[in-house]
């Protein structure tokens, strides 16, 4: 069935929206070549999507004539503020960006942990609300967040997780009442990782991987066919609690004690590095694990204690990653989180030359491409995709 005129409008304009945002400004004959329409029909929806605002003439081609066919179109980067948070068990940071995406002001601040759920929640949003000011927004039209725990995939809301701090539950609702226009969405940090990572990172030529998240806690993020894959409960990917050789017990429903996490959790790193002798300053801002792997990899070339601590920890890590391997032969594990990325590629390496000694499956073991702002900016790219989502809609023209 031939598409109406108004739905073909919608197509053509999202299109050229589309093609604005990937190449940067372009003049309507540009536009007329790249998306194979007319002539009458790109002047049109140039038309139409300059009187909506949503984009306007930025500058001439120097490469051709002036006048009407020279002019470059550009979309309006400030038509919308967006913002981005990285929610910790005791931090918080902000971005805030346009429109694109382009980062216009940053801060993080600690949320103390004795600091009470409505103060604590009220001093986050503050510091949204002053990141905003700073990069020039009076208003926010999106904000994405990413905190640790589930997420209710009927409502979106994030569940009531032991261990989190109460004021995460609360800060959508505090942030809704700050910014009432905004439209405000949580997400898990490790499935915001593994976006991140898919679209600019460590993943960006793979449909099919699986991110692992070696921090204070440990989780999975699942991408299948280029789709993130939260599972009936939100739940896909709480590898922490996956039942492995090694240790003392067994999970329970509501401890992850006995799992997984007790193998390379935080905690359970640097008692393995302390039995082998490995050690190193405590630092202010990561766990202290992610020091003790970090200056494990750069003494193992000579350090016969620091090399045995790392091919120990990445047999550890080899466990849970052979389980994913052999329910979802992803064919890509990329390890993230403050432990993963300190291990870097060379932990990577060694990982990888465990998981083919116990998996028939090839996997190739990769490191997080983006460090420590892999969850702000998976947080920013969701932030994006739904305002241009809206923006973007058609109007009915």
């Amino acid at each position: 069935m031939p598409a109406s005129p108004s739905t073909a409008r919608a197509i053509n304009d999202r299109l050229a929206l589309r093609l604005l945002q990937q190449e940067g400004p372009l003049t309507a004959g540009q536009l007329k070549q790249l998306t194979g329409l007319s002539r009458p029909t790109v002047a049109d929806l140039v038309e139409r999507l300059t009187a909506s605002g949503l984009i306007a003439v930025v500058g001439e081609s120097g490469e051709q004539r002036r006048g009407p066919n020279a002019r470059l179109y550009g979309i309006v980067a400030d038509r919308a503020h967006l913002a981005a948070l990285d929610v910790r068990t005791e931090s918080v940071s902000v971005i805030v960006s346009d429109l694109l995406g382009r980062v216009l002001a940053e801060a993080s601040a600690p949320i103390g942990g004795d600091a009470g759920t409505g103060p604590a929640a009220e001093q986050a949003v503050a510091l949204v609300e002053h990141t905003a000011k700073e990069a020039g927004a009076d208003r926010l039209h999106t904000v994405g967040i990413g905190a640790p725990g589930l997420i209710d995939p009927a409502g979106g809301e994030l569940r009531d997780s032991t261990g989190l701090p109460a004021w995460h539950r609360r800060l959508v609702a505090a942030l809704q009442e700050r910014f009432p226009d905004a439209r405000v969405s949580v997400e898990n940090e490790t499935n915001l990782a593994a976006l991140a990572e898919q679209r600019d990172g460590a993943a960006r030529d793979r449909d099919t991987f699986v991110l692992l998240w070696l921090g204070l806690g440990v989780g999975a993020a699942v991408v299948l066919d280029g789709a993130l894959r939260r599972g009936a409960s939100g739940g896909a990917g709480e590898i922490g609690f996956l039942p492995v050789p090694g240790t003392a017990g067994l999970p329970s429903a509501t401890d992850c004690d006995g799992g997984f996490h007790s193998l390379v959790g935080a905690r359970a790193v640097a008692g393995l590095a302390a039995r082998h002798g490995v050690a190193a300053p405590v630092p202010p801002h990561e766990p202290h694990a992610a020091a003790l792997v970090r200056a494990a990899v750069e003494r193992s070339g000579t350090d016969a204690a620091a090399a045995r601590f790392l091919d120990a920890l990445a047999g550890r890590v080899a466990l849970g990653a052979a389980a994913a391997v052999a329910v979802l032969d992803p064919g890509c594990l990329v390890l993230a989180g403050e432990i993963g990325r300190a291990g870097g590629d060379a932990f990577a390496a060694r990982v990888q030359d465990r998981l083919a000694r116990m998996s028939p499956l090839g996997t190739e073991v990769r490191s997080s491409a983006l460090g420590g702002g892999a969850v702000l900016r998976g947080a920013l790219l969701t932030a994006r995709d739904r305002a241009q989502d809206e923006l973007f809609a058609p109007t009915g023209r």
